[in-house]
């Protein structure tokens, strides 16, 4: 269907303030990954009450809702996702977290409102709509190996011919919505290595095998394959995180304990990481006589955008807020259990800018003193809405 840009502004100005409160409540009782009961049973209650849809629950804390409109069509999925972190909140407003101790430091809060905003004015739409639209309500982004996957395990996108994600991001000022074509965030991966060494005075390192001193080799040996054994071209990040040994000034430890993340957005580059990676620990621990335990888990996958449907966000932001709106928003390194979604069909994740200096909206992302504007909270509302029947309405799909 097309839905005017003055009918969609009217009917987000009706229900805006709703959303903040709903983005307050949410911002108040945050829970952790695998434990949002209260926070989906809040969605639950607040779905159930727009009437219209449909609700199930896929897994323990996570919602659908399926908004089926009076002809066939295209099923369009749209997510949120609804987790907190453990991070004590240093914030000072009256709605600051009750949990103390875990707080939305990521603007889940925000994401939760807005599409509950957006549901509910679809709802209202029901009878204009072709198609369907599901409402994923996902739980544990923030933790490996996210809520997403599960999600698609338990059936949620069978059928579904395009998904679409938002994020709000501080970085970005408010007003602003980033739009990618093609790859956008990175596959995150971690590795973990104990090397074993053998322990001794300090002062007589030559009866010791010295896993310090090896690790660090290993650590600064790491950084060739990014800089001497992979193309310039292809992105990559290999960021060794955590080195913990010993105990005493005058001691050299038995072991070493390192750890860190892997960044990547081609599939072959990082298939290829773990043997890359133990050639190198392999080569240093032997030539020194130690031996070593290495392990690659492999986390989220890339978020790779369909062109065609970042066309469809891009005309949605010009057509709705205006081209001055609109960024081109360049990839990151960061990762996002969105990119699940995206291996059972095409999709977009974009971005809505969250960030005002002016009002001290400056704090990054997981920081104890985050906060969003929440101006940007109607934005996200009328992008989600807007896009929803321009992509409903494309019988080109």
């Amino acid at each position: 269907m097309e839905l005017a840009v003055a009918r969609l502004t009217r009917l987000v100005d009706e229900i805006k303030e709703e959303v903040i409160l709903w983005r307050r409540h949410l911002h108040q009782n945050p829970e952790l990954s695998y434990r949002e009961e209260k926070t989906a049973q809040f969605v639950y209650d607040t779905l159930k009450s727009f009437g219209q849809i449909e609700l199930s629950r896929p897994t323990r804390t996570s919602v659908v809702g399926r908004l089926t409109g009076k002809l066939p069509g295209t099923v369009l999925a749209i997510r949120a996702d609804m987790d907190a972190l453990p991070i004590t909140e240093e914030n000072d407003f009256s709605f600051v977290s009750q949990n103390r101790g875990v707080m939305h430091a990521c603007g889940h809060d925000g994401h939760t409102a807005m599409l509950l905003g957006a549901a509910k004015i679809l709802a209202g739409l029901r009878e204009e709509l072709s198609g369907e639209i599901r409402f994923l309500f996902q739980h544990a982004e923030e933790q490996f190996p996210g809520g997403a996957e599960e999600m698609v395990q338990a059936g949620v996108m069978e059928g579904v011919d395009i998904v679409i994600g938002n994020h709000l991001m501080s970085q970005l000022p408010v007003g602003k919505i980033g739009v990618t074509y093609g790859r956008m965030m990175a596959a995150s991966d971690e590795f973990y290595l104990t090397i074993n060494g053998k322990g001794g005075h300090g002062g007589m390192p030559h009866h010791a095998v010295d896993c310090i001193a090896i690790g660090s080799q290993v650590v600064a040996n790491l950084q060739h394959i990014v800089a001497r054994n992979v193309d310039p071209l292809d992105s990559l990040v290999l960021s060794v995180t955590q080195f913990h040994g010993g105990t005493a000034t005058n001691v050299i430890p038995d072991t070493v304990a390192l750890s860190g993340t892997v960044r990547s957005f081609d599939s072959q580059l990082r298939e290829s990481m773990p043997a890359r990676m133990e050639q190198v620990i392999k080569g240093i621990c032997e030539a020194h006589g130690a031996s070593y335990d290495f392990t690659y888990r492999f986390g989220y996958r890339a978020v790779v955008n369909d062109h065609a449907v970042s066309r469809v966000i891009e005309e949605s932001v010009r057509e709705v807020l205006g081209d001055e709106s609109f960024e081109e928003f360049r990839p990151v390194t960061g990762g996002e259990d969105f990119s699940a979604f995206l291996q059972k069909t095409q999709g977009a994740f974009f971005v809505t800018g969250a960030g005002n200096p002016a009002k001290g909206i400056t704090y990054a992302h997981h920081h104890p003193r985050f906060t969003i504007d929440e101006d940007a909270l109607e934005n996200g509302v009328k992008m989600a809405v807007y896009a929803a029947c321009k992509l409903l309405g494309d019988r080109s799909r």
